[in-house]
């Protein structure tokens, strides 16, 4: 697992920055992309990766968070879902 400091690699709006997501595609092989933040056109390929990461996400939320983190508009559960506009 890549451990990330929050200064250069995690955004303190949610996610990670883009230096983040270099350093972890680096490290994994993975291909993490930018969050989906506009307004994408209904059923182009960002508004159904939007719909899926909030489903997954939302039920992340419902499942492997406590009472008071589900509350907390600054856990990074909520920063994400805020920033992906879920």
């Amino acid at each position: 697992m890549v451990s990330l400091r929050i200064g250069k690699h995690k955004s303190r709006t949610g996610g990670l920055t883009a230096a983040g997501r270099r350093k972890y595609n680096r490290e994994t092989g993975s291909n993490l992309k930018a969050p989906v933040t506009g307004k994408p056109k209904k059923g182009s390929k960002d508004a159904k990766r939007r719909k899926s990461f909030c489903a997954r996400m939302k039920g992340m939320k419902a499942k492997l968070t406590s009472e008071k983190t589900k509350r907390d508009p600054k856990s990074r559960i909520n920063l994400a879902l805020k920033k992906w506009n879920c």
